[in-house]
């Protein structure tokens, strides 16, 4: 049984981001398929849904920010003196991004973004233990795992007190390097 994949952003990109739940908005309680959003509409979510989901989008923007890959919108969108608000504010998870914030599990076979992020530990492990997927997973620590073959991160959940700019420092070396960058990081 597929089960659809649901959430904000494009269908195929650089990232993908799985958290667990959805903003708890009538809008979105049948959603079943992945929409891009509008500009303002993360204001909305975050006016309607509370804290919660304004630390996670400003994370994914920071992160985003942090990560400056040549080919991400945020760097061909943005000048040298780009921030990450203008960015979730005028691109995060809209038609012209290129990511995703996904809620239903990690679908690795449809190939459709170059990396997955699972953004909580707990959530990570209820997916394995629920065997949605059972990819091998090297855990470098109680926060972070990585799957290099099939580009499949674990990281702390997005929210500032979890994912700390120093958090979001080792989530990006994993990226730009895999365990060789983060080891460069640590060193």
């Amino acid at each position: 049984m597929k089960i659809p994949t649901q959430g904000f952003g494009v269908t195929e990109g650089l990232l993908a981001v799985y958290v667990e739940n959805k903003p708890p908005l009538k809008e979105f309680k049948n959603l079943n398929k992945i929409v891009p959003l509008q500009t303002g509409e993360i204001e909305y979510i975050n006016q309607e849904c509370g804290n919660g989901w304004r630390k996670v989008f400003n994370v994914y923007s920071k992160f985003i920010a942090e990560l400056k890959l040549p080919d991400h919108n945020f760097t061909k969108f943005s000048g040298p003196n780009s921030r990450w608000q203008s960015y979730r504010d005028n691109a995060l998870l809209q038609a012209h991004s290129q990511e995703a914030l996904l809620f239903s599990a990690p679908d690795l076979a449809q190939n459709n973004y170059t990396w997955h992020i699972i953004a909580g530990r707990t959530y990570a492990k209820q997916l394995l233990r629920d065997q949605i997927f059972t990819h091998s997973l090297v855990w470098l620590d109680e926060e972070f795992a990585i799957d290099e073959e099939n580009k499949l991160i674990v990281c702390p959940y997005f929210d500032y007190r979890q994912l700390s700019n120093i958090k979001i420092a080792k989530l990006v070396a994993l990226i730009q390097g895999g365990i060789a960058g983060l080891n460069t990081l640590v060193s």
